[in-house]
């Protein structure tokens, strides 16, 4: 976990984990490792640091896509106060043995994220920003990111950072870990808006990863753009359909 309040760990639930294993190992550059336990659990490494994990559906109201885990000091607490606020809980909070305590939430507009108080809160030594296989930008693409921004920033903290006026496409707000800014939020431009959560996985190349996302079976749907810093960003679907992009340099 990457400290309170922050993203620390992103999950895929997937209908097919092996297909998805092959396919992101390749694109993003991880390595896959088994995790025990009683369901089956994959953890993607990016050199010796786990930073997300993929697994099968589980149940009848399973939904496919990924999902980031924000850390806190105490699952049950904040799940309580989230649902005060216009956030909702859709499973928990319950018990991973080894990991932690979680809960499936939801924000006020829909888009879905986790909670999770892991076993022990001392710090894991992450990857400086820009890092291969690390999680480079958080977007939140929701029906009104005004209301999400308070949400978010009331339930957890974050700070307000640039607002990018993007024309047609409204404003998209960027937010803030201390000097840094690690992702944005902005109304969804599909119509209708399914809000969801878009995590953006860092890569030397962004030619070359489009050409291993071609190649395994995934469609590159939006880029490459350039973004300011230089650096170049895709949106694609992976081969079951689910959504994901990457940011990198060209």
């Amino acid at each position: 976990m990457n400290g309170e309040g922050r993203f620390g760990w992103y999950e895929l639930s997937t209908s097919d984990p092996k297909a998805a294993e092959a396919f992101y190992t390749s694109v993003v550059g991880w390595t896959a490792q088994p995790f025990g336990g009683d369901m089956p659990y994959t953890v993607l490494m990016a050199g010796e640091l786990g930073v997300a994990g993929l697994a099968g559906l589980e149940g009848p109201d399973a939904r496919p896509g990924w999902t980031g885990y924000i850390g806190v000091t105490d699952t049950d607490a904040k799940a309580r106060v989230l649902t005060e606020a216009g956030g909702s809980v859709r499973f928990g909070p319950d018990d991973i043995p080894g990991v932690g305590r979680f809960a499936v939430c939801a924000d006020p507009q829909g888009a879905a994220f986790n909670l999770l108080t892991p076993s022990g809160m001392e710090d894991v030594p992450w990857p400086k920003p820009g890092t291969p296989g690390t999680i480079g930008w958080h977007e939140l693409n929701t029906t009104d990111w005004e209301s999400a921004w308070t949400f978010y920033a009331g339930q957890f903290g974050w700070d307000r950072g640039v607002a990018m006026d993007m024309g047609p496409m409204g404003t998209y707000q960027i937010f803030n870990d201390g000097e840094e800014q690690v992702g944005a939020m902005m109304n969804s431009p599909s119509d209708p808006a399914a809000p969801y959560w878009l995590f953006y996985f860092t890569v030397p190349s962004i030619t070359a990863a489009i050409e291993r996302i071609e190649a395994g079976g995934g469609q590159v749907q939006t880029g490459p753009h350039e973004v300011p810093g230089g650096q170049w960003i895709v949106q694609g679907a992976d081969p079951q359909g689910i959504m994901f992009a990457l940011v990198g340099g060209r």
